[in-house]
């Protein structure tokens, strides 16, 4: 017993940013100790942002900008993220603490930091009126898709009745789409990261993140078959409306689990299973739902626990024929904390 909860203790820990070393603190503080490097950091404090964005906000050209991002980079204070043609700088997981520590020290009313962040309100803004036109030449498209299952506000309900009120450390939302869990469960986490294949949803992801003002949130480009996320780091992880796109849902399931710390919960919402045809031809369904004994077994061979299933079907008087089912697994590894203090005294 004593090596097992040893184990999962270290495997719990293993997940916390370790203290920086003298010389790595030193190298970073060296690489934001310079004007545009310190705007930069600014920014990025409060948004992921393209080269062009952060030229056209500083007024400085781009290979300037670009070569100040590399030295952030270097130090491990920033990150860049590939998106199709685009590539997104934002603060790095580990050196991003200490970025903000240093902008928390600068007064809100500076104005260099003042201009900066009054440039950045036009960048997002163009982002919100570029994410309004995409929905508004597909607007019929998503109206029919709404039309056809259970009211939202209903299964937003029950996603937030299934999540509880406990703060959540790491959340995970794989097919993130335009963002909308993250809008809805990104206020209980510390940080939240969301995941699409697709770059033009997630310049909508990102738009939507941006109006609802959350700084807790990083997006990243990846295929939900091999998410760019860490292992054993995030203590929900959510698949809302993406199985019934895929070919392999199970090994789609599998690849969330990898993303479990011990104990971590993993959320799936999706149609249960129906006979609506057609909407392989007109949206692309590969799967026409599922039975509550399928996701069963595919959260079985992923290693998971299923706690609940539950089915929201739209009411009297409601448009729609598909019912919405959500799956509440979690991950069979404990650790240390959670043990039965009478199992801790034994061991």
């Amino acid at each position: 017993m004593r090596g097992r909860r040893t184990r999962y203790k270290y495997m719990f820990m293993s997940n916390v940013a370790p203290a920086i070393g003298f010389d790595a603190l030193l190298a970073s503080l060296e690489a934001a100790g310079e004007v545009t490097r310190l705007r930069l950091l600014g920014l990025l404090c409060e948004a992921d942002l393209t080269v062009s964005e952060l030229v056209a906000i500083l007024g400085q050209s781009q290979p300037r900008v670009s070569r100040h991002l590399k030295l952030l980079v270097e130090a491990g204070l920033a990150e860049r993220q590939r998106e199709g043609a685009w590539a997104f700088y934002r603060l790095a997981d580990r050196g991003g603490a200490l970025a903000r520590a240093l902008i928390a020290r600068i007064d809100p009313a500076d104005p260099t930091l003042a201009a900066d962040r009054a440039r950045l309100a036009m960048a997002r803004e163009a982002r919100r009126k570029q994410a309004a036109a995409y929905f508004a030449d597909r607007a019929g498209d998503w109206d029919k898709i709404r039309a056809l299952h259970a009211p939202e506000a209903k299964v937003e309900a029950a996603i937030l009745e299934l999540v509880g009120d406990k703060p959540l450390r790491g959340l995970l939302d794989l097919g993130t789409g335009t963002a909308r869990m993250l809008e809805l469960l990104a206020p209980l986490a510390d940080r939240a990261v969301g995941v699409d294949q697709s770059a033009a949803m997630l310049a909508i992801a990102r738009a939507h993140v941006d109006q609802s003002g959350l700084r807790n949130v990083q997006l990243r480009q990846g295929d939900i078959y091999a998410p760019p996320v860490e292992r054993d780091a995030y203590d929900f992880v959510i698949i809302h409306q993406v199985l019934h796109f895929l070919d392999d849902p199970g090994r789609a399931l599998a690849e969330a689990a990898r993303a479990l710390r011990p104990s971590g919960r993993l959320l799936v919402v999706d149609f249960a299973a129906h006979a609506e045809e057609y909407l392989r031809e007109q949206y692309a369904h590969r799967r026409l739902g599922f039975a509550d004994a399928e996701i069963a077994g595919f959260l079985a061979e992923a290693g998971l626990q299923e706690l609940a299933a539950e089915h929201v079907a739209p009411g009297a008087g409601e448009s729609g024929k598909l019912t919405v089912a959500l799956w509440l697994a979690r991950d069979r590894r404990i650790i240390a904390d959670q043990l039965p203090k009478t199992a801790m005294e034994i061991a």
